[in-house]
């Protein structure tokens, strides 16, 4: 059992699963910041300095206790944080949309490549053989 999980671990699909899982966790934190401290300030503010992140929708209050600590939390529907999240998808799905389309060009350029040219057709007769064919042909 020991030598069946060591082959399907050494496997190259599962290999390269593991390597696309570990960058795609650091491309998520790369690309959470860029949109958490690059795209949304300016955007917040020219919506007049809102932060996408503490929008929410209050259901419930907090309760306070006597000392004035919150004892029970308030309900919210944090839209705001949505928001964030669907923006962080989009500028993620458009990054890896680029990042295919030019993986995809750059593989159609080398099979383009790779093709051996087309052989060239035959040539033909010179103009001197049809000449001779033509005047073969008068004589009969």
């Amino acid at each position: 059992m020991l030598k069946e999980f060591k082959d399907f671990i050494m496997r190259g699909n599962v290999l390269e699963l593991a390597v696309a899982v570990i960058i795609a966790g650091a491309f998520g934190a790369v690309v959470a910041s860029f949109t958490n401290d690059v795209i949304m300030p300016p955007i917040g503010l020219a919506l007049g300095g809102v932060d996408f992140s503490n929008l929410a929708l209050t259901l419930k209050d907090a309760q306070l206790d006597e000392t004035g600590a919150v004892a029970v939390e308030a309900v919210q529907i944090r839209y705001g944080a949505f928001l964030q999240k669907v923006i962080d998808f989009i500028i993620i799905a458009f990054v890896i949309f680029m990042l295919v389309r030019t993986y995809n060009r750059m593989q159609d350029r080398m099979k383009k490549a790779e093709e051996p040219a087309a052989p060239a057709p035959p040539p033909g007769p010179t103009a001197e053989e049809l000449l001779a064919e033509i005047r073969d042909l008068l004589k009969k």
